[in-house]
């Protein structure tokens, strides 16, 4: 419809510049166009040109505009497998698809003396072991605390804390990010947001509300993110995601462990024909497992329920039968005091409400650590309580992430797993690990599994093909190098690389031994150095070989080489972080703070990297 005098408030020469105008506009253009106008009504400053009378307040001096935000937005993120790597990129680029000028990092590669000149400051970032910063985000965190950090009157931030309620210090980085950064003079866009494993719901309520804040500052468009999946989908990108796995074919289920081994290791290769997903050496495949039939069962019997009952699983309404969303959907092996502090009020026991007073913390912690759903119901007589009460308070089923064990590149749309399988005894019952018990026993070629792609960043193959590599993974760490030595050999890459593999017994427990043994003859692994702990009288480890050879090892540092470490991070990691930088003091006369430093330098230059659990 074309605009006129009689049908408009507006002048004829004012209709003609609109008429001339409006035909012209995309249909982007005219949605910012109504935000604008409707932004600048809201705020109530008037649009005038340089020729009209500016606008006056009721004292008749010029009305001042509300400041509008700052269009620059700074996105920071601390990861360990790649979770808040993997938000902050997806809502970076929704920002930036709405106008706003977005820089994005990781806390490991950002300027901590830039923060000054940050306005608008959005972090995203994991908490890792018992309330440890990510290994990405160690060093900004203590520049954050420590007396060099400064002023931030001038900034606005929100933060999005990744945790898992199973752990006491939930969240507690993000916290830590949140209450410094108030501290410092900062005030928050939005309050922070701490998620459970189960992230996805609440990060894109955090994004909504981020979106909210700087939208009602700005002239920009609000539009909303649905879901953490639907903040940044390409047409390049799969459509499978954490929230809509991929059913993959299981092509083969070995055991790796030979005859007498008191283990089990399975090697699972999968296909991704059709799925459009992809990987890196480095990167982890999710899978969404199902609970042990059998403790489900004795889950139902010990609370009196009925399998059959249909309940509600899910805000949107989704339903299953009770036995169903105990198997598939709510998790029953982990216990968290969260969910003890709800279900305290589902009872009558004096038992379980002391156990919460305060004061008893080790022993609830003791508890927690040492129980699951099964025990808290037969341990606090919950009988009484219904099934549609009982399941609200559970949490989703978590993925599990192992490390991919296939080279892309040798493996096209496959990708192997090594996952050692988890059984053993405590308060008189057999328990199972969730999903590599259902990968030993239930899964067969043919049979298929919802999985993922998790990337991460943080464990990659140097850029430089000719780059020397040390690999440290005992057991089931050595999956990740399985790929990287893979995937060097397909590249037909130059550097060095050196392998430290650990396990119980040379005869059978040596995983992979006839691949390592292949490419050591090859020379795609130039040097391998093993230690099987029960095979002599005294255990020796990787990090005993380490300083075996640690002159050895401390020229391969100064000739650039990146280190990898894989594995369990309570001892093992702990005890090779203690090794390197014992050599460093020993080989490079530096001391044990120098040392420290160091290591920590090799962190921030992403030369020292670990993918540890």
């Amino acid at each position: 419809m074309e605009l006129q005098v009689i049908n408009s408030p507006f002048t004829q020469e004012q209709t003609e510049l609109l008429n001339r105008l409006l035909p012209t506009l995309s249909e982007t253009q005219r949605i910012w166009l109504s935000g604008y106008l409707t932004a600048i009504q809201a705020s109530g400053v008037a649009a005038t040109s340089a020729l009209e009378t500016p606008a006056v307040n009721a004292a008749g001096q010029p009305a001042v505009p509300a400041p509008a935000i700052s269009k620059e937005i700074t996105v920071l993120f601390g990861s360990q497998t790649g979770n808040s790597s993997g938000i902050a990129k997806k809502f970076s680029k929704k920002l930036q698809e709405q106008g706003f000028e977005v820089t994005t990092s990781s806390m490991s590669d950002f300027k901590p003396n830039n923060l000054k000149k940050v306005q608008n400051l959005l972090i995203v970032v994991s908490t890792h072991g018992e309330g440890e910063p990510p290994d990405s985000a160690i060093a900004f965190h203590e520049f954050l605390h420590s007396k060099r950090a400064p002023k931030l009157d001038d900034l606005k931030f929100s933060v999005l804390a990744l945790g898992d309620t199973s752990y006491e210090f939930f969240c507690q980085t993000g916290k830590d990010f949140d209450n410094r950064l108030a501290e410092l003079g900062g005030t928050r866009l939005t309050p922070r947001m701490d998620c459970d494993v189960d992230f996805e719901e609440s990060a894109a309520e955090w994004m909504n509300n981020v979106l909210s804040e700087l939208n009602a500052a700005s002239t920009l468009t609000p539009v909303s993110v649905s879901s953490v999946g639907a903040a940044a989908s390409t047409s390049t990108e799969s459509e499978f995601t954490r929230s809509n796995p991929f059913q993959a074919e299981v092509l083969e289920n070995l055991n790796l462990n030979g005859r007498g081994s008191d283990r089990e290791t399975r090697h699972i290769e999968l296909s991704l024909e059709g799925s459009g997903l992809s990987y890196e050496p480095g990167d982890s495949l999710g899978i969404i497992p199902q609970n042990h039939p059998l403790l489900v069962e004795e889950i139902i019997a010990a609370a009196g329920w009925n399998g059959e009952e249909i309940i509600q699983v899910s805000k949107k309404g989704d339903t299953l039968s009770l036995q169903d969303a105990l198997t598939k959907y709510f998790e029953i092996t982990v216990l968290t005091k969260p969910l003890l502090e709800q279900i305290v009020n589902l009872t009558s026991n004096a038992q379980l409400r002391k156990l919460l007073e305060p004061g008893n913390e080790q022993e609830l912690r003791n508890y927690i650590n040492d129980h699951d759903l099964l025990d808290l119901i037969q341990d606090f007589d919950l009988r009484g309580v219904t099934a549609s009460e009982f399941v609200t308070l559970l949490r989703k089923i978590p993925a599990r992430l192992y490390s991919i064990a296939s080279s892309p590149s040798a493996y096209p749309d496959e990708v192997h797993l090594t996952v050692r399988t988890v059984r053993y005894q405590a308060n008189g019952r057999d328990r199972y690990g969730v999903c590599s018990v259902q990968l030993a026993e239930r899964i067969e070629p043919g049979d298929q599994l919802p999985v993922f792609i998790q990337n991460n960043d943080n464990f990659k193959l140097p850029a430089n093909p000719d780059a020397p590599i040390i690999m440290i993974g005992p057991g089931t760490g050595v999956a990740p190098f399985r790929a990287f030595i893979g995937e060097r050999e397909e590249q037909g890459a130059g550097g060095k690389s050196w392998l430290f593999y650990g396990d119980q017994h040379f005869a059978t427990d040596f995983l992979y031994q006839v691949e390592w043994q292949r490419w050591l003859a090859d020379g795609v692994l130039t040097r391998m150095d093993v230690a099987f702990s029960r095979d002599t009288d005294e255990k020796v480890y990787v990090q005993h070989r380490m300083l075996e050879r640690s002159r050895e090892l401390y020229e391969w540092l100064q000739e650039g080489a990146y280190i990898y470490v894989c594995g369990d991070e309570k001892k093992m990691a702990h005890d090779v972080h203690s090794t390197l930088a014992a050599i460093l003091v020993q080989e490079g006369g530096l001391t044990m703070e120098a040392a420290t430093d160091y290591l920590i330098q090799l962190q921030q230059d992403k030369r020292y990297q670990r993918d540890v659990y």
